[in-house]
């Protein structure tokens, strides 16, 4: 900054009214050029005749410019009116700080002036929130340009008014001058942007039927509280604070206040300009109902006593202005399906003040069918047109159908690629028998690199690292590589799909994968056992093609190398796996096994949207074979059914069930390929809690001769062997909530889950104490160690091994403590839950709580109250 002074030029010494906020600094320039504060002049003659004009004082302007600015001209007569105009000409150009006439009493009229500065740069200090490449926009001062009072006035009155739209009301902009050589100035604006002016109360006047909190909560415009902390309604806004008045009317329009209107609305600033008190005075009226309501149609297609079936509304009824408008709405959803695009229907009122009744005439207009002359597509700078056109269920040329117009809207929005709330607007055509369509899109994000950590209930630590590409080279193709790891399981893929194969509607995709998985017993909720290890590579291929609208086939062919092993040193002996130590039907499962399978799908999918649905139905049934080759023989069929309902107010229900059954061909399904029960499929239970399992209980051998079982389950081993079939069965309930909670990303729910696994062989149990008493005391199952032969191995005294036993021999090996295996589970009977939970996104990423209760089970099944997953992106 150079060395030369500044000088304050602030609001008021810029001349006019005061910048509303701000108190006005010292004036520390010369008068602006405003002719209601130019400088006293030296009194003038009151006539003459000019002799001639100078110019005194100009640098960057010739002599004759100034002159041309003037009136005045030589050999003509001058008056002190004439004088005193030419200074207010030469003050309304704003090229000059100072103008003096001279010479008045000789005739030689010499204009002497001060030209203003050109302005060096523009200098913006202590804005914080708000970045300076949305404030210089908005300054209509710039480098190199001439400096005038009225447009730095004018460029801090702008920048308050930015912050004000921010809610900094308290936002102060003090600006200086920095006189440099050559007649340059700096401008600096010192800004103090202050705090965010939050509304602190919401006062309502005249509401008798209603309180002051049940219409605030009808509002956008919240009051500050220890609720609202993370709300963006509790800054103060005049645009919100009109919506809110609309809000306020349509309430009370909806419950049957006609006569409603807000009489006043006044904002008022504290005045340490850090809170807003909003006063809303309302006459809420008198309380109407339904009179006749009649239906009118000059459409020949639509009869009225058919369109009357669509009206919302009964006789007698509340009057209800929500109503009137779903009823619009539905004949107007009719008549599109009856192929006009444009019908006009109208509602007539006829109130009686008298009766308090408001009776209503809906009256169709006669509009002529139309037909697409033209679909556009706007928005859309990454999309190719091709990937949104071919979702439309219209053409050119085509019909109008409101149908499916609608289903167009909901097959682009499923996509993933856009905004939400996209809608397809119709326009009239070249033609009163002809639409455009027009969809404005707005395009978001559709890659993602994500490097995620967590903490999961069911798997303790979690990382992730995922790149995905949904829209790839905007044709609409998904390309997608993960790895995972956990304490438990580890996995990598990568996956591609394209959705039109030669643009045809064609789907095909594939996958390859390696996932590493351990399976472990509950020994507590706070303990685990690994039990195997299953690490299964492989790759699979599909293509999908739509029957119809809604049913669509896909088939599939995977192929997969399954390796699973125990532990060594934990369940083998002498080279082999122990079924004392592991049990029959862990053992029975290790090997490596090739899976050659091929399937089927077979879906019908009307949802709204698939990513968050709201309404519509979602079949699903699928059937894999296996043994097209490889070593693994079975057939799997699994069958799914989901519906969503829109009960209205924000409350989305939603019902699915699901089954499957796998059935072994010429040998039994193995442990791994059996279905499994449990958290999060079934909440309130643990992970695998639900469905046949074999229990380890171990004795307590204090008494030899009397074992008896340990009645502490913290002490057994639990192996899940999970069934050839199950059920499952959900109903749930997404509640709404205002509007703070919605921006928290806060989304509760209430529901019950039901199911149940079964349908497995018995396998072969256990019993170490089995026939215990005084003469057969149960000390421990003794396990010798064996040679190469296979006979046991004795200790000699001197330290060396004998396969026979001699008087001084000891036999070598292990007692393993004597236990007893159950067998639970294997029951259709339901299982059922009931609970809440919440999915929230949070500041440190989503956060998914379940609180469910389990009020049916079996003996065997591992319950649990309490289960989250949260994740953070960093």
């Amino acid at each position: 900054m150079a060395a030369a002074s500044a000088l304050f030029l602030a609001g008021t010494a810029l001349g006019g009214a005061p910048v509303w906020g701000q108190a006005a600094p010292k004036l520390a320039v010369k008068p602006p050029a405003d002719t209601s504060s130019q400088p006293a002049a030296a009194p003038l003659p009151g006539s003459g005749t000019i002799r001639s004009i100078g110019v005194s004082g100009a640098q960057r302007l010739e002599a004759d410019t100034v002159r041309s600015y003037v009136k005045l001209r030589a050999g003509e007569p001058y008056t002190r009116e004439s004088l005193d105009q030419a200074l207010k000409d030469l003050y309304a150009t704003e090229l000059f700080a100072d103008v003096q006439i001279a010479g008045a009493d000789t005739g030689n009229l010499i204009i002497q002036v001060r030209e203003n500065p050109v302005v060096n740069r523009i200098v913006l200090e202590g804005n914080k929130r708000l970045k300076e490449d949305k404030i210089r926009p908005e300054i209509k001062l710039s480098p190199r340009q001439i400096f005038t009072r009225s447009k730095a006035r004018a460029d801090v009155a702008r920048i308050i008014q930015l912050y004000q739209r921010q809610g900094r009301y308290a936002a102060t902009v003090e600006p200086k001058m920095v006189q440099l050589d050559q007649n340059r100035v700096d401008i600096v604006f010192e800004i103090s942007e202050g705090a965010k002016s939050k509304v602190r109360r919401i006062n309502i006047i005249g509401n008798k039927e209603f309180s002051d909190g049940r219409l605030r909560g009808e509002m956008a415009t919240k009051q500050t509280g220890l609720t609202k902390i993370f709300s963006s309604g509790t800054s103060y806004d005049p645009d919100r604070m009109s919506y809110d008045q609309q809000k306020m009317r349509q309430f009370y329009l909806t419950q049957g206040y006609a006569d409603f209107r807000v009489v006043s609305a006044v904002a008022e600033l504290t005045p340490d300009k850090r809170n807003f008190i909003i006063t809303y005075v309302v006459e809420e009226g008198k309380r109407y109902k339904f009179g006749n309501i009649n239906v009118e149609s000059d459409i020949h297609d639509l009869k009225p006593e058919v369109a009357k079936a669509f009206v919302k509304a009964q006789d007698g009824a509340w009057y209800n202005a929500k109503l009137v408008e779903d009823t619009v709405d539905a004949i107007n959803e009719t008549a599109g399906l009856l192929g006009y695009a444009f019908a006009d229907v109208r509602p007539d009122f006829d109130r009686d003040p008298e009766k308090l009744t408001m009776s209503v005439t809906f009256r169709i207009a006669e509009s002529p069918r139309v037909y697409v002359e033209r679909v556009d597509i706007n928005g859309n700078t990454i999309t190719r047109d091709k990937v949104v056109r071919r979702e439309f269920r219209l053409a050119e040329g085509d019909a109008f159908n409101g149908f499916r117009v609608k289903r167009s809207r909901d097959r682009i929005q499923s996509l993933g690629y856009f905004q939400d709330k996209l809608e397809i607007e119709q326009k009239q055509g070249s033609a009163p028998d002809k639409v455009i369509l027009e969809a404005n899109v707005e395009e978001k994000s559709t890659g993602e690199l994500q490097v995620s950590a967590g903490y999961s209930s069911l798997e303790r630590f979690i990382v992730n690292l995922s790149v995905t590409q949904r829209n790839f080279m905007g044709k609409g193709q998904e390309l997608r590589a993960s790895a995972d790891w956990s304490r438990y399981s580890k996995s990598v893929s990568v996956g591609f799909t394209e959705p039109y194969v030669f643009d045809k509607n064609i789907a095909v995709g594939g996958d390859i994968f390696r996932r590493d998985y351990n399976s472990f017993n509950y020994i507590n909720d706070n303990e685990r056992n690994t039990t195997y290890q299953q690490t299964t590579t492989g790759f699979q291929l599909r293509a999908g093609v739509p029957l119809t609208e809604y049913w669509s086939l896909a088939l599939r062919y995977g192929l997969s190398y399954d390796q699973v092993t125990l532990d060594r040193n934990s369940f083998y002996l002498n080279g082999e796996c122990s079924p004392l130590l592991a049990g029959r039907y862990l053992c029975d499962s290790i090997g490596n096994r090739f899976t050659s399978s091929v399937g089927y799908s077979l879906a019908y999918d009307n949802l709204d949207n698939r990513i968050r649905p709201t309404r519509g139905n979602r079949l699903l049934f699928s059937q894999d074979f296996a043994g097209v080759g490889g070593d693994v023989r079975y057939l799997r069929t699994t069958a799914s059914a989901k519906k969503y309902f829109n009960i209205g107010s924000g409350f989305i229900f939603s019902t699915s069930v699901e089954g499957g059954y796998i059935k072994g061909i010429g040998q039994q399904v193995r442990l791994i390929d059996r279905f499994q029960l449990g958290e999060p499929q079934i909440r309130g239970f643990n992970i695998r809690g639900v469905g046949p399992r074999v229990i380890r209980k171990p004795y307590d051998i204090s008494d030899p001769a009397n074992p008896v079982l340990v009645a502490d389950r913290q002490q057994y081993t639990d192996d899940a062997l999970g069934g050839n079939a199950y059920y499952l069965g959900r109903l749930e309930l997404e509640l709404p909530l205002g509007n703070g909670a919605r921006e928290l990303g806060l989304r509760p729910s209430i529901f019950a889950d039901a199911g149940a696994v079964f349908n497995v062989r018995k396998p072969q149990l256990l019993d170490n104490c089995a026939g215990s008493s005084a003469t057969n005391p149960c000390t421990g199952t003794f396990i010798p160690v064996r040679d190469n032969a296979g006979n046991p191995l004795y200790l000699e005294a001197d330290g060396t091994y004998v396969t026979v036993p001699t008087a001084t021999t000891t036999a070598v090996g292990n007692t393993i403590t004597p236990f007893r295996e159950e067998y639970f589970g294997n029951t259709p009977k339901p299982r059922l839950s009931v609970g809440i939970g919440v999915n929230w996104n949070s500041p440190f990423g989503p956060l998914r709580i379940d609180l469910a209760k389990a009020l049916l089970k079996s003996p065997g099944d591992n319950t649990k109250l309490f289960s989250f997953n949260v994740g953070t992106q960093f």
